[in-house]
């Protein structure tokens, strides 16, 4: 595997760089939105819900749009540029918010970023290998990925352990920001092999597979019950997680997936995508319940540890599953599908979740989502026609 990692092309590998700086940024913040609404701002889990759903949905629908011009224009950088460059400027912001509505107006910003790189980038990487090795692309990326998840809640957990100010670790996540629009600039966009750009209506769902559009139902369902991470976050901070080491526990998630990550989804291109997420699903089902019943705080580690075997072995095999269903010039048209309605989705799935942890009780919301989970795996095995995707895989 050390031997395909080091011939993949310098796109991917920069790509990867580049998400590996944007995520010790965005990660450095992330775990600190919960306690930040909640101990400053004096906000609940019904407003973290409404935050985060109109933040995800609002980027999945520029994820398709993005994702249909990248495909007529046949040029992917511009979007990445322009995407990661608009999250870096609108996160340091989040030291000014007053209130929890600001909060939403600057977290909307930073989702609009990545609606606008992720479609394009996601496109360009399926694009640099053949079929067979989008496994191993998707999983290393995810794994550059979730490595930056672990050094951003460690940079801030010391830095809350050196009782530095919330607003003040804002801040700095201006730095981290410059250096992932740097590296971004460096990426060389490959030219395209495509013949011509796809027709005018190509974006349209009924010009897509069918087996994709199937494929799209059963990510709806999964992700109704995959609401925003940061309810898990709450959760352990409500048993009882001492406020510093909430980022720690964050990541250990992270560090989970990024050693998994790659050789997980490259197994997908030798197993099948379907069996590794269905696997995978069944972890995530597996984890809710378990911390929607758990009451001991030590159990914790084990449990997020576990959830980052969930990540590793679905993140990338989803993404690579998506791009076999298709054909190459669309894309970044299925990736913008692919994103739009596992994002929109989410709009819902953190409403209903923070309704059912409020109204009700907090397994009544982790229940919900374990039953989505289950359900999707069952129609995902016998429903979706992953033969396809097989085939295209096969003759790389």
């Amino acid at each position: 595997m050390f031997a395909s990692l080091r011939e993949l092309p310098r796109t991917v590998w920069l790509l990867g760089l580049v998400s590996f700086a944007n995520d010790a940024t965005s990660e450095l913040i992330y775990p600190l939105v919960p306690i930040y609404l909640a101990s400053v701002l004096m906000a609940g889990p019904r407003a973290l819900g409404i935050i985060e759903g109109i933040c995800e949905a609002t980027s999945s629908i520029l994820k398709l749009l993005s994702g249909v011009l990248s495909d007529r224009r046949r040029s992917s950088k511009p979007w990445v540029v322009g995407g990661y460059a608009l999250a870096a400027i609108a996160r340091p912001l989040l030291a000014l918010a007053a209130s929890w509505p600001v909060v939403l107006a600057l977290r909307f910003a930073d989702r609009v970023g990545k609606g606008l790189r992720s479609s394009p980038r996601d496109a360009l990487l399926a694009r640099s290998v053949q079929p067979g090795k989008r496994g191993l692309v998707f999983g290393f990326h995810r794994a550059m990925d979730n490595a930056g998840a672990v050094v951003g809640p460690l940079i801030a957990a010391g830095l809350l352990a050196a009782e530095l100010p919330l607003r003040t670790i804002f801040l700095w996540t201006a730095l981290g920001g410059a250096l992932t629009v740097v590296l971004a600039l460096a990426i060389r966009e490959p030219a395209s092999d495509d013949p011509a750009p796809p027709a005018a209506d190509a974006w349209k769902l009924h010009q897509l597979p069918a087996p994709f559009k199937r494929y799209l139902v059963v990510l709806a369902l999964f992700t109704l019950g995959n609401s925003s991470n940061m309810f898990l976050l709450l959760r352990a901070r409500e048993l009882g997680l001492a406020e510093y080491q909430v980022p720690l526990l964050w990541a250990l998630v992270s560090l989970s997936a990024a050693i998994f990550s790659t050789p997980l989804s490259a197994l997908s291109d030798k197993l099948g995508r379907s069996r590794l997420i269905v696997a995978g699903w069944g972890v995530y089902g597996a984890f809710y319940i378990l911390l929607g019943m758990n009451r001991e705080v030590l159990l914790l580690w084990p449990l997020f540890a576990f959830y980052g075997l969930f990540m590793a072995a679905t993140e990338g095999a989803e993404k690579a599953l998506a791009a076999d269903l298709v054909d190459r010039q669309t894309l970044g048209t299925a990736y913008g599908w692919f994103n739009l309605t596992t994002g929109l989705t989410l709009l819902p799935a953190s409403v209903i979740f923070g309704q059912l942890w409020q109204a009700i009780d907090p397994l009544a919301a982790f229940v919900f989502s374990a039953s989505c989970a289950g359900s999707a795996a069952l129609l995902l095995h016998f429903w979706v026609d992953t033969e396809r995707g097989a085939r295209s895989t096969g003759s790389a």
